[in-house]
């Protein structure tokens, strides 16, 4: 077989034959977005061996062999231009030529977990409007603890369920404002990212403009202040972190989260307790029993009561 792809060509997408492609029951499509990853994309695509009935890669502009790679694979390579980075539109690529009932996605540091596959399979076979969250378990070094989250990956191959956000991409606005559901479920995924702590650094960076010019052509995005915020947390730049946080609990006064989120960083980072207990009050009262609320409250007053023990003439802690 003649192999025709070719790195210096950006201009098509190579389709692998189909004796390469796995057809099975599974009826889902892998949806990818690839740039370089040479290192670990095979182990990404074995995961989903025997599962996926297409896979789909959108490569941004790799100049390693991850796009063969791929495509020994029997994926589908669709270049995509990356001049302006802007992932959701990406990722909505991919969407757009999966032809399989279901979209699962995962970024190429990412495996499906081996015992998965069974629950896998049975949510597809239930075909239920929903967006289905997979439990991540994310490992940065052999000597670190993983730490869990979990990311809608799973979703039926609707025409309106698109991705938005050029960096931090998300569908679960788009899957609920199309009448479905977000569930959380058992399936598994590995996501080993790397643990260079300045490679790390300049990818916060890189996403705090792109985050900004974002919030600029839209001021009232929450989801975009919230990465923000995120962003700013990662880089140890607190100040500016809960100066969003505040930002977005006015624009969200009635979401206990985000009053919880600005008194986490009153207590944690800038030592103002009376404020911290303000905010925690009000996650309280919005939502009653809020455990992390009330965990916090206690350590605040712990810690006025100790100040009072040290101080007795004082009536109020200093902030």
């Amino acid at each position: 077989m003649t192999d025709r792809w070719s790195l210096g060509r950006r201009d098509f997408a190579w389709r692998a034959p189909t004796y390469l492609c796995i057809r099975m029951a599974s009826a889902f499509s892998l949806c990818m977005v690839v740039k370089n990853e040479e290192r670990c994309i095979a182990r990404c695509l074995d995961s989903v061996r025997g599962l996926a009935g297409e896979l789909i890669v959108v490569d941004t502009g790799s100049t390693d062999p991850t796009p063969r790679i791929a495509a020994e694979h029997g994926a589908e390579i669709i270049p995509f231009d990356f001049t302006r980075p802007d992932f959701a539109a990406a990722r909505n690529l991919g969407l757009a030529r999966a032809r399989q009932k279901w979209i699962l996605v995962l970024d190429a540091d990412e495996t499906l977990d081996g015992g998965s596959a069974r629950t896998l399979r049975q949510l597809v076979a239930l075909d239920r409007n929903e967006g289905y969250l997979l439990e991540r378990h994310n490992h940065s070094s052999s000597t670190e603890a993983a730490t869990r989250d979990y990311v809608v990956r799973l979703f039926p191959n609707r025409p309106d369920y698109r991705y938005r956000g050029r960096v931090h991409e998300t569908i679960d606005a788009s899957i609920l404002a199309g009448g479905g559901g977000l569930q959380k479920t058992g399936v598994r995924i590995d996501h080993d990212f790397s643990s260079d702590a300045d490679a790390r650094r300049r990818k916060n960076r890189w996403y705090i403009e792109i985050l900004k010019e974002e919030i600029a052509a839209d001021p009232d995005d929450h989801s975009r202040l919230d990465f923000l915020a995120a962003e700013y947390h990662q880089l140890g730049m607190f100040d500016e972190a809960c100066e969003i946080a505040e930002r977005v609990a006015v624009m969200r006064p009635l979401d206990p989260k985000a009053h919880l989120f600005v008194g986490l960083y009153h207590f944690l980072h800038q030592r103002d307790i009376r404020r911290a207990r303000t905010d925690f009050e009000q996650a309280l009262k919005l939502r009653p029993g809020y455990p992390e609320a009330e965990r916090f409250l206690l350590r605040v007053e712990e810690q006025e009561n100790a100040y009072m023990s040290e101080h007795p003439i004082s009536q109020q802690p200093p902030r």
